[in-house]
This record gives C-alpha cells, structure tokens and sequence, in this order.
C-alpha cells in the first residue's frame, strides 16, 4: 500500500486509548454470572479486533449484532444471502463463551429495497416474510439463544404502527413470524421488542395487550424486550413495575438496547448522575425474578448511534470514546455486586482522573501538501482548561495553515494551542481543529501526542 493510501483508506485514525480497566476493577460477566443474568452488549462486527474486541470478549457475556442480522443485510437481494457480517458475531461470541442475541427478523426498518417499494399479493408477502425467518432462524439453529422475531410494532399511543407488513396482513404477521421462529429452531428464546415501553404508559400498556392476545392465540412468545434508550434525568420510576407485570403474565423480560445519552459537553455531576442511572436500570432488572438480562447498545461512546442522531447528544454508554471505564460501568458494577473502589466511589465525589484520546485523519493529500483535522478528547472525569497539544513529525512534515487552533512548529516538533472558542474540554468532551501542511517523500502519520505535557497512548484503528 502506498503512502498515499495508507493514508487516506481509513483517514489514518490514531486513537489515544486508555488502558480498559485496571487490574482490580470489576468484570461484569462474572458479577452477572453470581447474579443468574447476562450482562451484554450491542457489536459491530468489523471491529471485532483489537481493544474493542479484547474489552467485549472479557467484560460481557452476551452480544447482539446491531445491524448484521437485519433483513437489509442478510438478503439485499430477494433469495439470495448475505451472512459475512452475522458469521463473525456469532462466530466471535462462541470464541468468547458468549450468548448471542439475534436482532431482528422482522421490522419495519432497513429493509431491502425490492421488500420496502416491492409490490405483492397478501399471500406473497406473507410466503416471504416467513421464509425469511426460517431462512435466518435455520442457518444459527442452535447457536441463538434469543431472536428479537419482531422489532418495533407499535405506535406511540399504543395501537399498531401501519407497517408493510401490518397493513397487508394485520396483526397475523407477528403471530406469523413467531410460529415460524419457532418452527426453524425450538430451543431458541423468542422475543418482541420495542422502544419507549420502559414505563408504564400508553404504548407499554399496547404492547401488554398484545402480548395477552398473542399469548391466548397460543403463540410461542417467550420474552418481551424493552430497549432502553433513556434520557439523563428522566428513567421511569415505573421500570421495575412494568417489568414485572409483563414477567406476570408468563414471559420472560429484558433491557435490550441500554444507553442513558445526555447535552454535551458532559460534565462531572452528568457523569455522576449516569452512573446513579445505569445503576438503576439494572437494580430493576435483578428486582425481578424473569428479567433475563441487561444489553447496552454499544459499551463505548465512539460505537454510539446517539450523536448521529441526536446531534448535541451523546455520551450515552459505559465507556468513553477511548475505552476508558465511565463512572457508569462502575454504577453497573456496584448494581451487580461489586465493592471495590476503582472508581466506584460517591457518585457526587468522583476520584479525580485525565486522559486524552486523539484522532488524527488526514482528509486530502496532494504531489506536495495535504489537509488533516485533529481531534482532541477529554477521557479523564476533570475538565481540561486551556491545552497545549504537541506531536513530532516523522517524515519532515511542516504545517502551513490552520485553524481552529495555533499551530507552530521548531524543526520537527509542532505546538497546536486552543483558541478562545475551545480552550474548554469537559469530562467526555472534545476539541477539534485543523490544517495544511507540506510533505515530500512520504507523509507517516505521528507515532505520539502529548495533552499539556501529558501522553496520549496511541494505538492504529
């Protein structure tokens, strides 16, 4: 590969990465294990490599391809498959000795697009949809230990949401989806899932009377799945009782889709109170004697489909974008059991910690010159008031032009300092600028940084 490409094919990402965990901090699949729960997290399987996937295989036992199981992916064309993406999670939990949660057969989303702006008979429809089921459930029979059959069925108040599906073929396609589910693999788990039903309310109150319709038609439904993406300050006060109504009626239930996202910048007191928060997500789990497990969707900030979709939000997950514990992996600990200290403290008295991440990405080269933007990441739990970001060139590298920060630069070394606009970096946050610069020969990305003369641990992605 040349340097030139090299470059440019992932933008070169170079991550400072704190360690994961200290030697004394907690494991959460063995405090889960002492507690008869699964303690699990959502994946993507291309980085299953690495720090991110040395932190999945030790910290939880149970994953959930977060769209590599989707009928999008699997079968993006009608009848012909696609299983490179699911093969790896499953492949990759079975390595690790861990359950794995199938998501999703049947939803209303990321469906191909010969299925969403296909036009067939009620009787096609249905033909299809069950034979994708039995296509997906047959090729893991016996290596899912939960399918999410259907994914998203109601409607805010309650009442079934117009799907492709429902609106050809009414409620009987869940009924439909769940019998072939069951047929295809008889010892898999089947679940219904859906967001916003955490607390009781009208659309929980929905999904309680579809599950007593399902149940009395004689449907083999197992579990219900409450995903959980919560907003800081505002986790139902009913979750504990709405789990357990749903466990008396005969299923077992679930938090699937765990994150607790917050305004940016967070700051300490917001990081306290997440931790609080993700602790009591999961102490109404193990209050309830059918709730199975706890998923996050994502372990780490930097895998988090918060931001993207909620621009000025995030810091939704257990870790920090640079794989360091968040004071909420320590709420989720305390919740399992544990007692040690490592961070575990008074959530309104945080133990002090820094750390840096850095990415750097070089965004356009040319014969002579190239553009890189730099971003800087508060990983520590104090905030950063004014930085001074120096590296070293490699290749005889000289900056030109920038913005968003000061750059300098004596013989090999350059200085990059904050401009008024982001001398500030709360706890999680983050600082970004950018320039051009010249290269000749070749342009090899910096090997380190330094954050106020402290080092950023670097790693390639």
């Amino acid at each position: 590969m040349t340097a030139v490409s090299a470059l440019t094919a992932a933008t070169v990402a170079l991550v400072g990465l704190a360690a994961p965990a200290h030697a004394a901090d907690p494991v959460l699949r063995d405090l889960a294990a002492t507690k008869g729960v699964y303690y699990g997290t959502a994946v993507t399987s291309s980085k299953l490599s690495g720090t991110y996937g040395a932190i999945t295989g030790a910290q939880f036992d149970s994953i959930t391809p977060a769209n590599e199981m989707k009928w999008g992916t699997v079968e993006p064309n009608r009848g012909s498959f696609s299983w490179a993406g699911a093969d790896r999670v499953v492949n990759f939990a079975e390595a690790n000795g861990q359950q794995v949660r199938g998501h999703t057969l049947v939803w209303h989303s990321q469906m191909p697009n010969w299925l969403a702006n296909g036009s067939f008979s009620n009787t096609e429809l249905r033909t299809i949809m069950n034979d994708h089921v039995t296509t997906e459930v047959t090729r893991y029979k016996g290596r899912i230990d939960h399918w999410d059959v259907v994914n998203e069925p109601l409607n805010e108040d309650g009442t079934m949401r117009t799907s492709k599906f429902y609106t050809q073929l009414g409620e009987s396609y869940i009924a439909d989806a769940f019998r072939a589910a069951r047929a295809a693999d008889p010892a898999a788990k089947l679940y219904i899932n859906d967001y916003n039903t955490d607390g009781t309310g009208p659309k929980s109150n929905g999904m309680y009377s579809l599950v007593q319709r399902l149940k009395a038609q004689g449907v083999p439904i197992d579990g219900v799945g409450f995903q959980g993406h919560l907003i800081l300050g505002q986790v139902p006060a009913t979750l504990q009782a709405n789990l357990q109504r749903f466990a008396d009626l005969g299923v077992e239930v679930a938090i699937t889709e765990l994150d607790i996202r917050m305004t940016l910048p967070a700051t300490a007191a917001k990081l306290a109170q997440q931790k609080t928060e993700f602790k009591a997500v999961t102490n109404a789990c193990l209050a309830v004697a059918r709730c199975e497990g706890v998923t996050v969707w994502g372990f780490t900030d930097s895998d988090s489909w918060i931001p993207d979709v909620f621009p000025g939000e995030g810091a939704a997950t257990p870790y920090d974008a640079g794989f360091q514990p968040k004071p909420a992996y320590y709420g989720i600990a305390e919740a399992l059991g544990w007692t040690g200290d490592g961070g575990g403290g008074d959530p309104g008295d945080p133990v002090p910690t820094t750390g840096c991440a850095v990415t750097y990405a070089v965004q356009s080269q040319w014969n002579t010159g190239f553009t890189a933007a730099v971003t800087v990441r508060n990983t520590g739990n104090s905030p950063v008031n004014g930085w001074t970001l120096r590296w070293t060139w490699p290749s005889g590298q000289s900056v030109t032009q920038a913005w968003n920060a000061t750059v300098s630069q004596s013989g090999a070394q350059a200085t990059a300092v904050n401009v008024a606009h982001n001398a500030a970096i709360a706890p999680g946050g983050s600082a970004g600028f950018g320039f051009n610069g010249a290269w000749s020969g070749g342009n090899t990305a910096p090997g380190a940084f330094t954050l106020n003369g402290a080092a950023c641990t670097l790693a390639l992605s």
